[in-house]
């Protein structure tokens, strides 16, 4: 009779231990699972945050490029605006060129010869100064290839003088644009030659009249001209022009050989 109560406290042992490594082995898990739960929450909730961070980053970038776009457009249609107004007081004003943090920020005039506005201001006022002044030759409608401008190398530092300081690099490393501006559109142009010249003898041969081109006839011909701007450029500013591309040219004198001349040669770019 004992044993048979041992036997049965024993079963009753047995059934009391696995029951409690099953309740031990089911809290751990639970443990566990909470633990993984959380972790995964945690995660989530990490990763909305940066998601959400994110999203407003982008948000604020995206406002800040477009008060950016809105200033730029401001700017532009203001200077487009301040051009017309100043056409009021004269109508051969056809724009307004300007290289940044130069002396060079004038307005520009076409006239009906190459020669009044090299000793009259944009009043049509008398000036030894002169005025900044487009080639008579050059057509809007279709445009001409090449914005050819003229302006004086005057010694007080007016006109074209700066454009002599790009015999250095270093000049156009600062200053690689040029502004203009017209009724239509406020353009840049990204400077590919500077270079000195001549006003060559008709009896010589094989050289660079770049003061003749106006309007490309053909491809040939505009890439001639290109390739004949850059191989006379005093360095090279890893820029070109392919067909198609609106030139500006601006030109003045320059006192290193007689009848000098020195130039520089920009492309048009989208802004």
């Amino acid at each position: 009779m004992k044993t048979k109560q041992k036997k049965i406290i024993c079963i009753i042992l047995i059934i009391a231990i696995v029951f409690s490594m099953i309740y031990i082995i089911k809290y751990c898990y639970d443990i566990y699972d909470a633990k993984k739960q959380i972790s995964l929450l945690n995660e989530i909730s990490v990763n909305k945050i940066e998601t959400e961070q994110q999203e407003s980053n982008n948000a604020i970038l995206e406002s800040e490029q477009e008060q950016n776009n809105n200033i730029i457009q401001n700017q532009e249609n203001e200077r487009i605006l301040k051009l017309q107004e100043l056409q009021k007081q004269n109508a051969d004003i056809i724009g307004w060129v300007e290289i940044e943090n130069t002396d060079i920020n004038y307005p520009v005039l076409q006239g009906k010869d190459n020669t009044y506005y090299m000793t009259h201001n944009y009043k049509k006022e008398y000036s030894i100064n002169g005025s900044i002044f487009l080639d008579k030759d050059y057509i809007w409608n279709p445009p001409s290839s090449n914005l050819l401008i003229y302006g004086h190398n005057n010694k007080n530092g007016t006109m074209f003088q700066s454009l002599l300081k790009y015999r250095n690099k270093s000049f156009y490393d600062q200053h690689p644009i040029i502004r203009f501006t017209t009724n239509n559109e406020d353009a840049n142009y990204e400077i590919i030659s500077a270079f000195e010249s001549k006003v060559y003898y008709k009896t010589e041969k094989n050289v660079f009249r770049y003061y003749y081109f106006i309007n490309a006839q053909n491809e040939n011909e505009y890439n001639e001209f290109v390739k004949n701007a850059k191989n006379a450029s005093f360095y090279d500013t890893g820029k070109t022009a392919v067909y198609g591309e609106q030139l500006i040219t601006l030109s003045t004198c320059s006192y290193h050989t007689e009848d000098g001349r020195f130039a520089v040669v920009a492309r048009k770019i989208n802004n």
